[in-house]
């Protein structure tokens, strides 16, 4: 097992397959999730599309979640990569145990904190009276598996970091068909409307989290998890929280561009906007997971082999993850600008929706490929442990292009509402450039050379 899971023998670009494909339909998979969810409330009977708005509004609370799980998986995977590669295999199971227990302790303190500060907090991220109802539905039982997503998404990268791909994909595998099956079963045999949605999210949740304890305290894993009782150590969680603000920065920056996004739409435009808006970023949460997986897969194999010093091998993983992603996003932007009716009517198809949908995705996927640059910049700086350049471009992104524009470009008469939709494209451009650009002179021109 420890052969077949060593990431500095054999091919770099078969190895970065090998995790990449598993990865990549495991992140289309755990799309799924909230996917299908939109897909069957757009059609709840007599809610027109103001639940598929109202749900749309818990989106940047579910990235919020996330965030927290990315925190400590995907800052504590690379570095137990790192260690793997190293030889040095009882770091990399310290690494592993003490991000399940901070995992356990934010997913409760989440969960307590969710329910408190609810209603101020939908309201604050654009939720109308009309609307309002329809999102805290379906807030009150998400946050019930709230523990459920820390431990799934923040242990998930655990089993991928030790070389199998296929459990990986088979965790959210299990939940993404558990939540396709039970969703039209609770929305419209049991009439549960959205709460129905949320329920069946989160008895799939609580499915992927039970396999992914299983699995990595079962015999197989090389890293087995451990429930005794102890102390974290933490200076090893502080080395995991270091690494891992990049990845929860973007999860978290994410969900204040939705805020940013909803409330402007919401002034601009009205409640039809805001579910614009959530068909759009549905649409790209499906079109970037292949890139993502493609820099997921190639994330566990760059962190092995810079640990086992193999540098020429770094910088192949480095090359083959580029191009993949930047052949596959210029196909998907061509895509877009073809069918665009036929992604928005997959949610709703009102004809109020189609006509402000069809140009705002235009705009709102054009340059889609520059996205490219922006994750493998960013998977190559997290992989190496880089979590200063990582938390930098996780920040300008966001943070200081797309916000500033988003408030920004609608005051512009010649531009208005559509404002809100170019501060994507123009973010991608320029954050990606940055990034990647960056990336090649200080670890590929510098910190590579140099070793």
């Amino acid at each position: 097992m420890e052969q077949k899971n060593n990431f500095a023998e054999g091919s770099v670009a078969k190895n970065i397959v090998r995790m990449a494909v598993p990865m990549t339909v495991a992140q289309i998979l755990n799309l799924l999730y909230n996917l299908v969810d939109r897909i069957y409330i757009g059609h709840i009977p007599g809610a027109d599309s103001l639940a598929l708005t109202g749900v749309g509004l818990t989106f940047p609370i579910v990235s919020m979640i996330v965030a927290f799980a990315g925190l400590f998986g995907m800052g504590g995977a690379p570095l137990c990569s790192i260690a793997r590669g190293r030889g040095e295999e009882r770091q990399a199971q310290a690494i592993m145990q003490n991000s399940f227990w901070m995992l356990l302790f934010t997913g409760v303190s989440l969960t307590v904190a969710g329910y408190l500060i609810k209603r101020p907090l939908l309201y604050g991220l654009g939720a109308s009276d009309a609307t309002y109802p329809y999102a805290s539905a379906y807030l009150d039982i998400y946050l019930l598996g709230c523990l459920f997503v820390m431990i799934g998404l923040g242990m998930n990268p655990y089993i991928n970091a030790q070389g199998f791909g296929k459990t990986g994909m088979v965790t959210v595998a299990l939940g993404a068909v558990i939540n396709i099956v039970l969703d039209p079963l609770f929305i419209f045999v049991f009439h549960m409307g959205v709460r129905g949605a949320a329920l069946a999210t989160v008895i799939a949740q609580f499915c992927s989290a039970l396999w992914v304890v299983l699995f990595l305290t079962g015999n197989k894993p090389i890293l087995r998890l451990k429930f005794c009782l102890g102390i974290p150590d933490w200076s090893i969680v502080g080395q995991i929280t270091v690494l891992g603000v990049s990845s929860f920065i973007m999860n978290f920056t994410n969900s204040i561009v939705q805020i940013v996004c909803n409330r402007q739409l919401q002034f601009y435009g009205g409640d039809l906007y805001v579910g614009v808006m959530t068909v759009l970023n549905s649409i790209r949460e499906v079109l970037t997971m292949v890139v993502i997986g493609t820099a997921n897969g190639a994330q566990p194999v760059i962190s092995f082999n810079y640990g086992a010093k193999r540098y020429d091998r770094v910088k192949q993983g480095i090359r083959f993850m580029t191009i993949v992603s930047i052949i596959y996003t210029v196909a998907a932007w061509a895509i877009t600008l073809a069918f665009p009716e036929y992604f928005i009517r997959l949610f709703n198809a009102e004809s109020d929706l189609l006509k402000a949908g069809v140009p705002a995705m235009h705009i709102y996927f054009f340059g889609f490929c520059f996205m490219a640059l922006q994750f493998s910049g960013q998977s190559t700086f997290q992989a190496l442990g880089e979590a200063k350049y990582a938390i930098t471009f996780s920040l300008f992104r966001k943070i200081v292009i797309v916000v500033p524009l988003t408030i920004l470009l609608p005051k512009i008469p010649a531009i208005g509402l559509h404002g809100v939709f170019l501060a994507e494209p123009i973010s991608n451009l320029v954050g990606g450039c940055a990034s990647f650009f960056t990336m090649l002179w200080v670890v590929w021109k510098k910190k590579l050379q140099e070793k």
